[in-house]
C-alpha cells in the first residue's frame, strides 16, 4: 500500500524545505533550524526532531523561561525516618530479590525521603545506573503528551471537545474528540495490533505518519473499532495522533515541543524523547532474565511511548503539576476527573493518568509503563503532595508493587486484587512485604493468557509465533 509522498529538498545547513504532496493538496513549510510538515489531504505527518545525541542532555535554550517551582516543605525527621524504613523494607524485600536493574525514588513535598539505584546500563556491564541516567519511561510518556495537548489548550490553540478531523479532514472516524482520545475513549483501534493485521512489513520502521495514513486508507479492513465514547480502551493509537496534533498546532516537532515547553522550564536535565538513529547511545533493555531486547519496528512512533527519563527528573515533573504553574487548577482538575464509570471498581482514568478513586475518598493518580525490558511507574498521591516513582530496564513485575507504597502515606488499603500491569492484567509474582511494615502486602494471582505468551516469549526472544499470538489477545 503506497504511503503518502514526502520530498526533502535540502537547502543549506540552517535551512531545509519539505515539500509533501498528497492528493491535489501541497503545503510547504519552512523552518529556521526544523522542519515541521503537515499533509492536510491525506493526512501524515513526520517530525525530523533535533538531531543531538541522546546520550547527553540537550544544551540549553538561552530563550526558554524557567519555571519557579516551590520551595520544599518541612516535614517531622521522625515522620521522614518511619517512611523511609517502610521503603527500605520494599526496597530490599520486593524490589531486589526480583531482579531490579534501575532506580526508584520516594519523595514528599519536595523532599527526598527514600532513593536508591541498582545495577549497571549494560547486561553484562560496569557503568552503574545514576541519578543521571536515562532510562525508558514507556507508557509514563503519555502523561508528557497530555500536558503539551493540554497547555495548547490552556493557550486557546485548540479545544479539547473538537473532533479531530478539525485539524485533519480526511481523518475518516467521525466523533473522536481530542478529548477521548486523552481518555482513551475514541474507540479506534491499536496500531501495535492492526499494522502488522493488515500486512505491515516488519522489516520495515513504522513511523506515526505511516501509521495515520494506514489507519485512514484501511478504515475498512481493520477490525475492532467502536463507536467513540461508548467504553474504554487502552489505546496506544491515541497518544500517537495526539504527538502529531502538538507539532501541527505548535508548529514544532514533538520531540522540540517537549524539550522547549516542558523539560527545560522546569529542569528535567536529562530527559528527551528518543528518535530514529539513536539506538547505538541510548540504554538498552533487558528481559527478565537479562537477555538483551532489541528494537523492532514499533519504536520509532512517538507520543505513547518514547520518553527518557530519570527518577529525579519525574520528580521535578511531579513538582511542576503539583504547583499549578505548568497547568492551571482548571486544566488539572479535568485531567484528573474520572471518564469511565460504566464498571464498578477503583479504577479509571482521567486525561493522561490513570487512577484509583477509593470509597473513603482518597485518590491515586499515577502511570505505569511497560516496553521491551523496561518498566515504570509514577504515583502521585495529592492529598499528600508525595511521589513514589520506580524505572528499570530489566523487566519485573515487582516495580508495579510500588503502588503499595501509598500506604506509607494514607489510609489507601489497596486491595490486592487491584494490583495491575500497564497491559491492565494481574502481575504473576509474590510480593510480600513483612507483616511489621505497615502491612504492605501483595500475593501470588494467576497469570492472564497474554502474560503466559509474554513470559514465554521472555524465555526465549526467537521465538516470533509466540509473540504475534499474545499480541492478537
Amino acid at each position: 500500500m503506497k504511503g503518502a509522498d514526502h520530498s526533502i529538498l535540502p537547502n543549506n545547513p540552517g535551512r531545509l524545505l519539505v515539500v509533501i504532496r498528497t492528493g491535489i493538496l501541497q503545503y510547504r513549510l519552512c523552518r529556521s533550524m526544523y522542519l515541521l510538515l503537515i499533509a492536510v489531504q491525506l493526512i501524515a505527518c513526520s517530525s525530523p526532531g533535533d538531531n543531538k545525541t541522546v546520550s547527553q542532555p540537550t544544551k540549553t535554550d538561552s530563550t526558554i523561561q524557567p519555571l519557579v517551582l516551590p520551595e520544599p516543605t518541612t516535614i517531622a525527621p521522625a515522620e521522614t525516618d518511619r517512611i523511609r524504613k517502610i521503603c527500605q523494607a520494599f526496597y530490599d524485600t520486593i524490589l531486589l530479590p526480583k531482579g531490579f536493574n534501575g532506580g526508584i525514588l520516594v519523595a514528599k513535598g519536595g523532599n527526598i525521603i527514600f532513593e536508591q539505584y541498582h545495577g549497571n546500563t549494560h547486561i553484562p556491564g560496569n557503568i552503574p545506573i545514576t541519578d543521571t541516567t536515562p532510562l525508558h519511561i514507556a507508557s509514563v510518556s503519555k502523561t508528557f503528551t497530555a500536558a503539551a495537548v493540554l497547555q495548547l489548550w490552556q493557550q486557546h490553540k485548540l479545544n479539547i471537545d473538537d473532533e479531530l478531523s478539525k485539524y485533519f479532514p480526511n481523518f475518516n472516524y467521525p466523533g473522536v474528540t481530542i478529548r477521548s482520545l486523552l481518555n482513551h475513549r475514541s474507540g479506534l483501534p491499536n496500531y501495535i495490533y492492526f499494522m502488522e493485521d493488515l500486512g505491515w512489513d516488519v522489516n520495515q520502521h513504522l513511523s506515526n505518519a505511516d501509521m495515520i495514513s494506514w489507519l485512514i486508507r484501511n478504515k475498512a479492513y481493520i477490525r475492532n473499532i467502536a463507536p467513540p465514547n461508548t467504553k474504554f480502551t487502552y489505546c496506544n493509537t491515541n497518544y500517537a495522533l495526539l504527538a502529531i496534533l502538538i507539532e501541527v498546532i505548535s508548529g514544532e516537532p514533538y520531540r522540540t515541543y517537549m524539550r522547549r515547553h516542558i523539560f527545560e522550564p522546569i529542569g528535567m536535565q536529562h530527559s528527551f524523547v528518543y528518535q530514529p538513529g539513536d539506538s547505538a547511545t541510548i540504554v538498552p533493555s533487558y528481559d527478565w532474565k537479562g537477555r538483551h531486547m532489541p528494537i523492532n519496528y514499533l519504536d520509532d512512533v512517538y507520543g505513547d511511548k518514547n520518553i527518557y527519563s530519570t527518577v529525579r527528573d519525574l520528580m521535578q515533573w511531579d513538582r511542576a503539576l503539583s504547583s499549578g504553574r505548568l497547568l492551571n487548577e482548571n486544566t488539572l482538575r479535568q485531567a484528573y476527573a474520572p471518564y469511565s464509570n460504566e464498571r464498578p471498581g477503583i479504577k479509571n482514568y482521567g486525561l493522561g493518568w490513570r487512577m484509583n478513586i477509593f470509597p473513603n475518598g482518597k485518590k491515586i493518580i499515577y502511570h505505569n509503563g511497560w516496553w521491551h525490558g523496561n518498566n515504570a511507574v509514577l504515583i502521585r498521591l495529592l492529598d499528600e503532595d508525595a511521589t513514589i516513582i520506580v524505572t528499570g530496564n530489566k523487566f519485573t513485575r515487582a516495580v508495579y508493587a510500588a503502588r503499595q507504597l501509598a500506604n506509607a502515606f494514607g489510609d489507601y488499603n489497596i486491595p490486592e486484587e487491584e494490583e495491575d500491569t500497564e497491559s491492565g492484567k494481574p502481575g504473576s509474582d509474590s510480593l510480600r512485604l513483612p507483616a511489621k511494615t505497615d502491612s504492605l502486602l501483595l500475593r501470588k494471582k494467576p497469570m492472564s493468557k497474554k502474560d503466559s505468551l509474554m513470559q514465554r516469549m521472555f524465555k526465549d526472544q526467537h521465538k516470533a509465533d509466540d509473540l504475534k499470538r499474545a499480541q492478537k489477545l
